[in-house]
């Protein structure tokens, strides 16, 4: 099976210096505390209090899936998901990874148009409305929301059930799929009244780790990619977690070289991916990072104020706008490249250039070497620069490594949160935002916040408007 493997020494005091490197004694000193989560999170693991992690090995699940799947498959041309965050991040991330970046413009693979509608703008998702309508009985509905309360999605189911039913009519329901709680909630009762086929949201598991869910995987199977060796993947990448050794272990190791320099002063965390198709696992990278580590309060203090603002960039696009920054700017970030061995096609580079003196190196070469070059330039001058970088080494992309990716990044966090002494996964601070957009669209019992915030409102100064 084809392997990620992770490349630190970048990020060590030997490769970039004391001030800004880790230290073999900094990895001795952490040890103990790494070993000590790890015999944790085995126990709460056998307790079922680690649901994400028992995810590549659910046969129930995946067997659902696939009913749904050899359902829906027969008619749809499009499937639009309804969804924000978790519910969205993984299955915009598995597309663009494992489906060519032409997916939705050609008719060859025989696979659905996907769609997924992860903000409420208004332009965006009339355009989809527009699009589909002369397609609606070929497209299918994938609305997923744990209750089925969150504003957002909410919106945007009401608005697609009702274009559904107006062009449908009593057979509308037969288009729509929920991924949704198993047991209740808002939506789980809309299902049983008017009649959808429905997937579980599992228990236990929050909504940034559900990529290897059903949350992520219908829409993966649904355009093609082969979501048994994505799971497959994500257990390989489980029995390479196994030891306690913070060395031996890659979540425990991503984790203690972040945890080490965000103690001083290494705050950002950049997730630059060096191919097209990744990029996008920046935005699900920085959700996981973001809501699990940014926490006001600890376990056992409070003003802990914990987490790394998390960044996404692009090789090579971002060498020609952010590495200016990253080499001369504060030395404040641990940069992660995600670099490609061998990418699914060998394209050459012609060599009809070749009698122009200062293009002739590039003759006859190729776009992948040449990439892979842009990598290791980058890396090299920030290596000059003192900066410290990992490397997470794809042999190539596939669904068996994007799972080791995803199931690897996963753990990681939680070990970060662990070293943190946090809860790595409630999200506090997020509920007062969907509060405060329920009283201004006038939901019941929200009356007293409306009225601080027109409070607020009242209080702004319009000469500050240029």
């Amino acid at each position: 099976m084809d392997q990620v493997k992770l490349y630190w020494k970048n990020a060590t005091a030997d490769a970039v210096g004391a001030e800004h490197g880790v230290s073999a004694q900094e990895l001795d000193d952490i040890a103990p505390r790494i070993a000590e989560l790890h015999e944790q999170f085995n126990v709460e693991r056998k307790a079922g209090n680690k649901r994400y992690r028992d995810l590549p090995y659910d046969d129930e699940m995946l067997k659902a899936v696939g009913r749904e799947v050899k359902h829906f498959g027969r008619k749809c041309e499009i499937l639009v998901v309804l969804g924000i965050g978790g519910s969205a991040l993984g299955n915009i991330a598995l597309h663009n990874a494992l489906n060519s970046y032409t997916h939705n413009l050609s008719p060859k693979h025989k696979r659905p148009q996907l769609f997924v509608l992860d903000n409420v703008d208004p332009d965006q998702i009339r355009s989809v409305v527009e699009y589909i309508t002369p397609r609606i009985r070929n497209t299918v509905i994938n609305i997923i929301s744990k209750s089925g309360e969150t504003a957002e999605t909410a919106a945007q189911f009401i608005l697609f059930r009702d274009l559904l039913k107006k062009k449908l009519g009593k057979k509308y329901a037969a288009s729509i799929l929920a991924t949704t709680d198993a047991k209740g909630g808002t939506l789980r009762e809309i299902c049983k009244d008017e009649g959808y086929r429905t997937l579980e949201v599992p228990d236990g598991v929050g909504g940034r780790f559900s990529v290897l869910s059903a949350v992520g995987l219908f829409s993966a199977a649904m355009t093609g990619i082969k979501i048994d060796k994505l799971l497959a993947g994500a257990a390989h990448m489980d029995t390479l977690l196994q030891s306690p050794d913070v060395r031996k272990n890659p979540a425990a190791l991503i984790a203690a070289i972040h945890y080490i320099l965000d103690r001083r002063g290494k705050n950002m965390a950049v997730m630059m991916p060096y191919s097209s198709s990744l990029y996008y696992l920046g935005d699900w990278f920085r959700q996981l990072w973001a809501e699990s580590l940014g926490k006001k309060d600890g376990l056992n203090k409070t003003d802990v104020f914990a987490g790394q603002t998390p960044i996404k960039a692009l090789g090579t696009t971002d060498q020609h706008s952010q590495v200016q920054l990253y080499r001369e700017g504060p030395n404040d970030k641990v940069i992660t490249f995600l670099e490609v061995q061998n990418f699914s096609r060998k394209l050459s580079i012609p060599k009809s250039m070749k009698h122009v003196e200062t293009l002739k190196y590039l003759a006859g070469s190729d776009f992948q070497t040449l990439m892979n070059a842009e990598k290791l330039g980058t890396e090299y001058a920030l290596l000059e620069s003192q900066r410290p970088t990992l490397s997470v080494i794809f042999p190539k992309i596939s669904p068996t490594t994007v799972g080791q990716f995803i199931y690897l990044y996963e753990c990681a966090v939680s070990y970060m949160g662990g070293l943190y002494d946090i809860n790595t996964y409630d999200q506090p601070a997020v509920q007062l935002g969907k509060d405060a957009t329920y009283a201004l669209m006038g939901k019941p019992g929200f009356d007293d916040l409306k009225t601080k915030i027109n409070a607020a409102v009242a209080k702004r100064d319009e000469t500050f408007l240029i």
